[in-house]
């Protein structure tokens, strides 16, 4: 058995690419993505609330959920794991509406409520391993922070990225792999 080729994404994503993934295609991305965690979250939502803009244009692009923390401050090599993505959940639905997001990278199933939010917005939830954070980390090739300075790792970084391994675990039209995957398993 072949294995398939992962289909390559260079963001930002217009709105054809998103709706062409499917669950379960693997995908390596080139390009410059956006980290955001909690807190970054929370400032972006507050914004949000008052009618303000961003520190960040995030139409068509993917925010990765991840502190990205350099091994060593001369070495220019990160560890750049995913966080678990039902923590940004609460932000989720605003942040897609209000930006026109693309795509996130997490690790772990989300919430109804996001998924809506995916479905309505035509976004994509992609997922990366968890626990392979020096892996993931060389496949980041420059960082440099964005807005959040004060954040430190969670501030928000932009990342220049080559072929960074991701899966899509819910796509566009609302097909989970988190949701299929263990059906499929159960009926085996």
């Amino acid at each position: 058995m072949t294995k398939k080729r992962a289909l390559c994404l260079c963001p930002p994503l217009s709105r054809e690419v998103v709706l062409s993934l499917a669950a379960g295609d693997e995908v390596e991305i080139t390009g410059t993505i956006f980290t955001a965690r909690d807190a970054a979250h929370k400032r972006f939502d507050a914004l949000l609330a008052a009618g303000r803009k961003l520190p960040v244009d995030l139409r068509g692009q993917i925010l990765y959920y991840t502190g990205p923390t350099p091994s060593h401050a001369d070495t220019g090599r990160f560890s750049a794991g995913p966080t678990t993505s039902s923590r940004m959940d609460a932000y989720t639905p605003r942040l897609i509406a209000a930006t026109g997001l693309a795509g996130m990278i997490g690790k772990g199933n989300r919430s109804a409520a996001a998924t809506d939010a995916m479905i309505r917005r035509h976004a994509v939830y992609f997922a990366a391993a968890g626990g392979l954070g020096a892996l993931l980390g060389a496949c980041v090739k420059a960082a440099r922070v964005v807005c959040y300075k004060d954040l430190g790792p969670e501030a928000v970084y932009a990342l220049s990225v080559e072929n960074f391994p991701a899966t899509v675990a819910i796509d566009s039209r609302g097909n989970n792999l988190y949701v299929s995957g263990p059906a499929r398993y159960a009926s085996l």
